[in-house]
């Protein structure tokens, strides 16, 4: 129907509601009347036709959508009424002196009534309609029968294309037990949530409350999914808050929602004050850590970002990424480097003289370096030693290692690799104007290489899920998080720190796997899990510092400081000048004993960092 059809509709309903309303009331009270020969009875109808069309054109009457009136629509139309009755009242007194009080108060009451009941009835129609288009819709337990539950019902009622029929609530709420929200009734708490869901033949759960605490969702989220059904949730309470939540905002419940972590916050304006203006380099800026470093850095309003990394596919990509998104004060450069490359390294660091540098270029995965020690080495190690040495010997303002828990008593290479790498970043701090630290957490979420990845394409190719060992316990964390935790370090650091997440409990990864299976839709006895043994390099359980790094105190929310020590230069300057002639065996063997042992003393320094540097005209 056009615009100009549904107005003349309802411009003629109303104005027969009008007319014979009066007249009725007129009629009723005044029977023995001629009432066709009533100058008054015309007089009020004429008022009543002008002054009502005139206040529902002020009050937008003829633009609501009725079909989905609400109390704020049923207040308007009173509104309308009563002001067309009060000018009616006026006009009757001007003419004849007298009040016809009582016909103006019954007319009143009816046009309220009438004209309400023209209005809902187009939504009790529509209502009717959605209704009989339910019958093959996923029936919905909605858990929150707060004002997001409500908001997120109204949404599937009126939006039936969606495919959800919400049939039931629960609620913590004891008081809205027994009782019933948009006709839905709210049947118990949370915790009934596994007995309800077989009486009303539930397919989902929708959460929706969102101001619920992450370790609260996470209980709540186990326990939705340990029923059997899929569950989603919706965002944000700064959605709710701003009138954003519809039903496209409803989303489907992730692996990070199960783990309960609350995200570290972050000293905005001490980490705007730092960045702000400057110029901040990225290593490895095309992975998940360092790409996701250069989106959060972004938000800050750095006047450069340089994106170095090796990888042309994955510059090019986060390149695009942020040049779509970022406002074009914010002068982005791809830089295609290998870290192993010093001369490059060092031409780029002394041309553009970044702020800052986040260093998170680095092999991070433990079997394929296990397998390939000398590569870890190279990269890890020297690549290492490139960037922090160009950063020291160009005056760069901070210098951030990217870190791993598995640095902490290292069976494997690549956590020997990268234990050496903070101690070369240690050892530079203490003679040096840039300032140093390392930032060391668990496995991130959705990084590439990590286990959750594996686990939704192993789920997707219909099983079988593989893990190594049933005992087998990790930290995790979300990438967003991890980034953070590193912008926040490198404020934080004085020199040569060690920063440590607090990282909550550890997860079991067969937990893990048997949460994805449930979440992706599947029992256990649909997609098998199969334990393979732990490959070489391998630990059955991660820590943050060992017993000598421990350091109780807090230096902000979730963050630690650890007390590693580095060797002696010394030593460091003898290792690395071996290193290229070690084989492989010898590599692992020198550097799995130094990242397992107390380090020795501090001794004389000896200057084997190559400090003085003669630029190439490589950018002229």
């Amino acid at each position: 129907m056009t615009i100009k059809r549904r107005y003349l509709l309802l411009f003629t309903i109303d104005s027969l509601i009008l007319l014979s309303s009066i007249f009725l009331c007129f009629l009723f009270l005044y029977p023995y009347e001629n009432v066709f020969s009533n100058e008054i009875l015309l007089i009020s109808m004429t008022t009543l036709f002008i002054g009502y069309h005139s206040f529902a054109w002020h009050y937008g009457l003829y633009k609501k959508m009725w079909i989905y009136a609400s109390i704020e629509e049923l207040k308007s139309l009173v509104k309308a009424v009563t002001l067309t009755l009060f000018a009616t009242m006026v006009m009757q007194f001007a003419y004849s002196g007298h009040l016809y009080t009582r016909t103006l108060m019954l007319t009143w009451m009816l046009l309220i009534l009438l004209l309400g009941a023209s209005r809902m009835s187009l939504r009790i129609y529509n209502e009717w309609m959605i209704n009989r288009e339910t019958t093959d819709k996923s029936r919905t337990l909605v858990v929150g029968a707060g004002q997001a539950g409500r908001m997120i019902v109204r949404q599937m009622q009126q939006n039936p294309e969606w495919g959800r029929n919400p049939v039931v609530f629960v609620d913590d709420d004891p008081r809205k037990w027994g009782l019933e929200v948009y006709g839905l009734p709210v049947v118990g708490s949370l915790k009934d949530i596994p007995e309800v869901i077989s009486p009303y033949h539930i397919d989902q759960i929708v959460i929706a409350i969102p101001s619920m605490s992450k370790k609260e969702m996470a209980e709540l989220t186990k326990l939705c999914i340990n029923s059997g059904m899929k569950t989603q949730t919706i965002p944000r309470i700064e959605d709710l808050m701003l009138g954003k939540i519809t039903v496209n905002d409803i989303r489907d419940v992730k692996i990070e929602d199960i783990l309960g972590r609350e995200e570290v916050k972050l000293d905005m304006e001490a980490i705007k004050e730092k960045l702000k203006g400057k110029t901040i380099m990225v290593t490895g800026a095309g992975g998940s850590i360092g790409s996701e470093i250069c989106r959060q850095i972004a938000n800050f309003k750095p006047s450069s970002i340089l994106l170095l990394g090796h990888g042309e596919n994955s510059i090019y990509t986060i390149d695009r990424e942020l040049r779509a998104k970022l406002p074009k004060s914010i002068k982005l450069v791809p830089i295609i480097a290998d870290v192993q490359d010093r001369k490059r390294i060092f031409n780029i660091i002394e041309y553009y003289k970044p702020d800052v540098i986040y260093h998170a270029a680095a092999h991070k995965h433990v079997p394929l370096m296990e397998a390939n020690p000398l590569e870890a080495v190279k990269n890890n190690i020297m690549g290492t030693k490139n960037v922090a040495e160009a950063a020291d010997a160009f005056g760069i303002g901070n210098f951030v290692l990217i870190s791993t828990d598995k640095a902490v008593n290292p069976p494997n290479i690549m956590g020997a690799t990268k234990r050496f790498a903070e101690m070369i970043v240690q050892n530079l701090a203490k003679n040096s104007d840039t300032t140093f630290a390392a930032v060391r957490f668990g496995n991130v979420l959705g990084s590439r290489g990590s286990v959750v990845p594996l686990f939704r394409e192993q789920i997707a190719n219909g099983g079988p899920v593989t893990i190594t060992d049933p005992e087998m316990t990790r930290y995790f964390m979300t990438i967003p998080e991890a980034s953070r935790l590193v912008i926040q370090a490198g404020l934080l650091a004085s020199g040569g720190e060690v920063f440590v997440l607090d990282m909550g409990e550890p997860v079991k990864i067969l937990d893990l796997a048997r949460n994805m299976i449930r979440l992706s839709g599947y029992e256990e006895n649909e997609i098998r899990i199969q334990y393979t043994g732990m490959r070489p390099g391998e630990k059955l359980y991660e820590e943050l510092l060992d017993d000598s790094e421990i350091q109780s105190e807090k230096v902000y929310p979730k963050i630690y400081i650890g007390k590693a020590t580095p060797i002696s230069e010394i030593e460091l300057s003898a290792v690395l000048n071996k290193l290229p002639e070690m084989t492989e065996e010898e590599v692992k063997e020198k550097l799995l004993s130094l990242a397992n042992r107390n380090p020795r003393p501090v001794e004389k320094p000896v200057d084997n960092l190559e400090k003085q540097w003669k630029p190439k005209e490589e950018f002229a």
